[in-house]
């Protein structure tokens, strides 16, 4: 945080499902000197697709979906009159493990982040902007993919927002409530909620996020144009909900590191579904040129690295926004950690390893770990 003139961050750590380290550092707001403590509430940015993953097995468990189920059939919008060319027909072959798994077709790099090009999509589809996740979804029918869909990776925010769409077909409730009610207060989480785009939406408890410089971005709101804060407005992240819409604290991110430690013993899903959470994607996705699996793959909301051949494996999401920097960390040892940050690195990522090198540094060098178990001091 010193190198980096971050203002606030806050830490938790989990050993063998007990919360064993909870603390804040610095400032949740630094003009108003209030302090960042561990239940303090901070934007989880792409952390949030380790939650619809988890959401979207809970159906496949419960037999309301299937990984091969083709997701625009189950999102069943029409294209934007001036989104640009006729569908492409690869879009109707996009399954819901492809969404999962980053490998549906669309590719940030080579073409553009549809989730952060809100005022040109509400122009194509004549609403008002930012456009809602279905407006996204109705531009984006009229887009070419960028590669054959399930013949490679590429990360996409926009896969997860499609699968958010999913979720709400299926069990006809809108994404956040579902996910509150059958994933978060089955592990005890009550204050997670979806966060707000503009600063007057700033939840109680929730951290002021600060960027370098204190940029300034093009407003998505509104008519007219005007500069605003880069995290107040310079995206819509009401249109981000599935994929990093969600605001948390680190201890209930924490409940969730200590809710898939074990998988005989985890509230959420059965052993066989949480196999299917860590299930490399299908071949050709991350294989060697022998076609052997490759030691690091995103599976389902985590990324997972083999670390001995008899399938031990860490896992761990981060996520970053204007504002905003987030890693949960869930090692194959027990132990878990939760850090959030209300500033990232603008200028490259050697910050964000360092926490993540860091971390795993100090935690290979504590020799005994307390017995005690703080989640019950953090509750409800």
């Amino acid at each position: 945080m010193q190198d980096s003139a971050i203002p606030g961050g806050a830490l938790a750590v989990v050993k063998d499902r007990r919360l064993v380290y909870a603390r804040g550092y610095g400032w949740a707001d630094r003009e108003a000197k209030i302090q960042v403590r561990p239940q303090t509430l901070f934007r989880i940015a792409s952390v949030s697709k380790t939650f619809t993953a988890v959401a979207v097995l809970k159906l496949v468990e419960t037999g309301r979906l299937k990984l091969g189920d083709r997701a625009f059939d189950l999102v069943p919008l029409a294209p934007c009159a001036a989104a640009g060319q006729p569908p492409d027909p690869r879009l109707a072959t996009i399954t819901v493990n492809q969404l999962l798994h980053h490998t549906g077709g669309w590719d940030r790099d080579k073409s553009f982040d549809p989730m952060f090009r809100s005022r040109r999509i509400a122009q194509a589809c004549g609403v008002p902007s930012p456009p809602g996740p279905k407006d996204v979804i109705r531009y984006m029918l009229g887009q070419p993919l960028d590669f054959e869909p399930g013949s490679r990776f590429a990360y996409s925010n926009f896969g997860y927002c499609v699968l958010g769409r999913v979720i709400e077909r299926v069990t006809g409730l809108a994404y956040e409530p579902f996910v509150r009610e059958h994933i978060l207060r089955r592990i005890g989480i009550r204050r997670m909620r979806m966060g707000a785009s503009l600063e007057t939406g700033r939840l109680p408890n929730e951290v002021r996020y600060y960027t370098k410089g204190q940029g300034t971005a093009e407003s998505v709101f509104g008519e007219k144009p005007r500069r605003v804060p880069w995290p107040y407005g310079g995206f819509c992240l009401e249109a981000m909900d599935a994929h990093g819409g969600w605001v948390a604290s680190v201890v209930d991110l924490a409940r969730i590191a200590a809710a898939l430690d074990d998988p005989a013993h985890s509230p959420l899903l059965a052993p066989s579904t949480l196999r299917l959470l860590y299930q490399s994607p299908d071949p050709p996705v991350a294989r060697k040129p022998d076609g052997t699996l490759q030691d690091h793959y995103y599976a389902c909301g985590w990324s997972v690295r083999k670390i001995s051949a008899s399938g031990r494996a860490n896992y761990w999401h981060d996520g970053s926004l204007p504002g905003t920097f987030t890693l949960l960390v869930r090692r194959a040892d027990g132990l878990s950690w939760a850090v959030l940050f209300n500033q990232r690195s603008e200028d490259s990522r050697l910050p964000d390893l360092a926490i993540d090198r860091g971390l795993h540094r100090a935690a290979n060098a504590v020799s005994a770990w307390p017995e005690r178990d703080l989640f019950p001091l953090f509750f409800p």
